[in-house]
């Protein structure tokens, strides 16, 4: 990450913490660019950058010939840091997938348990159109949409449940599923000892449904999730590591 974006960033949070400590309420009007970036004490680009970023994180608007609000409806800074967009996460820091991970145990498995108990036979229907989509599709040839069939025999699930708050929970994650689900396939389906495994784990997860165990799809589910989840720590790991070696000097370098 360069200076630029770091200072950024910085300057994104300066700007939330000042809208905050100054109980700018939504639709107030920021101080002119030139006063506020005297308070911050920073230049006007770096500010600019910093107001773009609030912008399409839909923290403020800007008026044409008018200045910049807080936008309407907009939360104090320290409610709106836990509702802050997932893709920026994701895209701010890489390391919030684990993050992703966890609330999908925790609503999955719920989700995977109401759906056993509730699911109908038109939901068993649509869950094995999904389950047989995603065996269908090769992750070589196409790794968006066997990516997307994965999330859809998720969200198949959530839709079973017939639980409209689990269901809304897991539409909202639908995006940020579709890249996290994306960047496991393409490293954990490329080795067929990992490949087999989570291919048994969605069998396991479809066939308890299926057949009305609630209590063994919600283990199933989480036992498919914590997998996953350490897999893709270790493989982080080891790229981390070999990273970190192909940085050394070697040996003729050394000998200089």
């Amino acid at each position: 990450m360069t200076t630029e974006l770091r200072l950024a960033d910085y300057l994104v949070e300066r700007l939330r913490a000042f809208i905050s400590e100054h109980n700018l309420s939504p639709g107030a009007r920021l101080p002119a660019e030139r006063q506020l970036a005297q308070q911050l004490n920073v230049s006007r680009s770096s500010l600019r950058e910093a107001i773009q970023k609030l912008i399409s994180q839909g923290v403020l608007i800007s008026r044409r010939g008018g200045g910049t609000f807080v936008r309407e409806g907009e939360r104090l800074w320290s409610e709106q840091r836990l509702v802050m967009p997932l893709s920026t996460l994701l895209s701010d820091d890489p390391g919030y997938r684990y993050d992703v991970l966890e609330a999908r145990i925790a609503i999955e498995s719920s989700t995977a348990w109401h759906a056993a108990k509730r699911a109908t036979a038109e939901d068993k229907l649509r869950l094995s159109t999904c389950y047989e989509a995603m065996l269908s599709i090769n992750d070589s040839k196409d790794p968006d949409l066997a990516a997307h069939s994965d999330v859809r025999f998720h969200l198949a699930i959530a839709e079973a449940s017939h639980n409209l708050v689990l269901l809304q929970a897991m539409r909202g994650l639908f995006d940020l599923l579709q890249s996290s689900v994306m960047q496991s396939r393409q490293r954990m389906y490329i080795v067929p000892m990992i490949f087999n495994q989570l291919s048994a784990q969605h069998q396991a997860i479809y066939q308890a449904i299926l057949q009305g165990e609630a209590e063994q799809a919600r283990r199933v589910t989480i036992q498919h999730l914590e997998f996953v989840d350490s897999t893709m720590r270790t493989l982080y790991e080891e790229e981390a590591r070999r990273v970190r070696s192909m940085r050394l000097p070697n040996d003729d370098q050394t000998d200089k």
